[in-house]
């Protein structure tokens, strides 16, 4: 990759010499695979509702460059900077949730938008990222100060934010939420009797929203047995994969963009592997566990506990997003509308995930007194992981 001098110390260089270039481009190359997937989708769904074939594409070449430019701006600041600007980010974000189901539109059943200055907005994708740096703020000032009550905190928000997302309602973030708090717990130091008494909740909890909305107990039953309901977008995602064989039938010669209504969103990977085949979609899953891998390897070395935990639960987030999204699409997983990090269309879903991995490229960067990427310090250097040396709430 392109090296800067050492005796440049603009913003600009310091930064291009302690950030992960090689993290960077992979998102870089997401987000230009999902630009190149929206204009081979979206036409054919903006002729279906009759709106201009190429309106969806240039929405999301604006979203693209503003969450590119965001996500470069946010990988500048500082470990104190990113908390600082995540909590008012929070509120922010919180304030807007709760919105929604005030005054929020009822599209589909679900008030989980607004509308704003003609664009829709969801607060639940500013909330994710803003969650994570928060909740790993407070378990970092516990780990810091045994008698600050970081975890019952963590528990608090938590709990608040979930709760106004199943009023909407919002499964599929609430498990998003609940998942990216339950693996920045368990990093901090979870005792494995709590591991194991929180399972049972989680499984409470999906059994009381599978008897308590009929939309989840109906995407469930379908996922079990196809021939309970109606499945067809499912089953035409599935066999799209099948019409791309291994290197897809062509750029513009899919069929299942003109037939599925969320083929430029839930169902994109679906139209990716019809056009660009079994290659191109493994390259694109590739791309993702690159990127949560790549940041995870990074941490492996990392002494400071608030950036342990904020990167873990970012990344857990996308790699759990992602996972999703693509095991709807091949009919692995019940159906749920949860975008393709970087590649769905939606200008909320880009800007959340390029806040996110903003913080990410921001916290990841290498600092003074911190040893390079993957480097593991020796268990008896004082500067050694605090993840490693005391846990949070043991």
């Amino acid at each position: 990759m392109m090296e800067v001098a050492r005796t440049d110390r603009s913003v600009i260089a310091r930064w291009w010499r302690t950030v992960d270039r090689w993290m960077l481009l992979a998102i870089l190359l997401l987000a230009g695979a999902g630009a190149i997937l929206v204009a081979a989708a979206s036409p054919a769904v903006a002729d279906r509702i009759g709106l201009d074939s190429f309106h969806f594409v240039r929405r999301q070449l604006i979203f693209l460059v503003s969450a590119v430019t965001l996500m470069i701006g946010l990988s500048l600041l500082s470990p104190l900077s990113v908390r600082r600007l995540a909590s008012i980010g929070f509120v922010g974000a919180l304030v807007l949730l709760i919105a929604t189901v005030v005054v929020g539109p009822d599209i589909k059943g679900a008030t989980r938008w607004l509308l704003v200055g003609g664009f829709v907005l969801q607060p639940a994708e500013f909330i994710k990222p803003a969650f994570a740096v928060v909740a790993a703020w407070m378990l970092a000032e516990q780990g810091r100060h045994r008698d600050f009550p970081g975890m019952a905190i963590t528990v608090g928000l938590a709990a608040f934010v979930i709760a106004i997302l199943m009023m909407q309602p919002d499964v599929g973030m609430s498990l998003v939420i609940g998942a990216v708090w339950f693996a920045q717990v368990f990093i901090a130091g979870l005792p494995l009797i709590l591991v194991v008494v929180l399972a049972f909740v989680g499984v409470a909890v999906a059994a009381g929203a599978y008897a308590a909305f009929p939309h989840v107990a109906s995407r469930i039953d379908r996922f079990l047995d196809p021939s309970s309901g109606d499945s067809f977008q499912v089953e035409a995602a599935l066999s799209a994969f099948g019409n791309g064989s291994l290197f897809g039938r062509g750029p513009g010669e899919g069929i299942v963009k003109t037939i599925l209504p969320d083929a430029h969103s839930d169902f994109i990977f679906a139209v990716a592997g019809e056009e660009f085949g079994l290659l191109v979609s493994l390259a694109i899953i590739g791309l993702f566990a690159f990127v949560v891998l790549r940041g995870l390897l990074r941490l492996l070395g990392e002494s400071d506990l608030f950036v342990l935990l904020a990167c873990s639960g970012i990344l857990a987030q996308v790699g759990l997003q992602a996972v999703i999204n693509m095991g709807v699409n091949m009919r692995l997983l019940p159906a749920k509308g949860i975008t393709l990090p970087f590649i769905s269309y939606g200008g909320s879903s880009m800007l959340g995930l390029a806040i996110g991995m903003g913080v990410v490229l921001a916290l990841t960067r290498k600092r003074a007194g911190r040893d390079p990427a993957g480097a593991l310090r020796p268990p008896n250097d004082p500067r050694h992981s605090l993840a490693v040396t005391a846990g949070v709430v043991r």
